[in-house]
């Protein structure tokens, strides 16, 4: 029976996708020689490993929305669940290489958005978790069926900047945010009513009144 292993060996933007994505160079390996893998029709999730790293004053600024306050971190400081991403491994004897690809959203309301936004550098401790189903023909039998075992995993570390240099790529100079349809309407309203055409300039105008005078 086949028992794979996996290994995280790097990871790069894909410049030409639909939607941002992110290609993770996955290394597999069988412990057994004597099979020939047919296929693996392979599942993952992806957790963000919040306390494997470091965060400087302006980042533990920039999630406290996720954590609260540092001295409650001991409490409040967790894992994320970033994505679960899918793909069909082709036939391999031994050992391969393939891509994951994970498509990555820049809605702010999401959790790992807002996580992978507030990070200045640095890496991103990732936990990997594989599962799904192995096709496989053993010496002198047919085609046979195997779950991958539940206990496997992968860590990688993401480079801070290869996440920003993806969002960059996708979306220069902008961000997306998603609000209630009642706020888009009213927004709206807003900037017909002052005769804005843009909602930047709707939105900077009405954040100029928020801001203290001279600031």
């Amino acid at each position: 029976m086949p028992d794979l292993s996996f290994h995280i060996a790097g990871a790069e933007l894909v410049p030409f996708a639909a939607v941002p994505q992110l290609a993770f160079k996955l290394s597999i390996t069988d412990a057994e020689p004597t099979t020939q893998i047919h296929s693996v029709a392979l599942r993952c999730q992806i957790q963000i490993e919040a306390t494997r790293r470091r965060y400087s004053a302006a980042e533990q600024k920039s999630v406290l929305e996720l954590f609260g306050e540092p001295d409650r971190w001991s409490q409040t400081l967790r894992s994320l669940l970033w994505t679960h991403a899918n793909t069909v491994v082709p036939g391999f004897h031994v050992h391969t290489v393939v891509d994951l690809p994970v498509p990555c959203t820049f809605d702010f309301n999401a959790a790992a958005t807002k996580y992978f936004y507030g990070m200045e550098d640095g890496e991103i401790p990732l936990c990997f978790q594989f599962s799904g189903t192995i096709f496989y023909l053993p010496a002198d039998l047919g085609l046979q069926v195997a779950p991958i075992s539940w206990d496997r995993e992968a860590r990688f570390r993401l480079p801070v900047n290869v996440w920003r240099e993806m969002m960059n790529r996708y979306y220069p100079n902008s961000a997306w945010l998603c609000l209630r349809r009642d706020v888009v309407e009213r927004l709206q309203q807003y900037k017909i009513r002052h005769g804005f055409t843009s909602w930047e300039q709707a939105l900077e105008e009405a954040l100029a009144v928020e801001e203290p005078v001279g600031r």
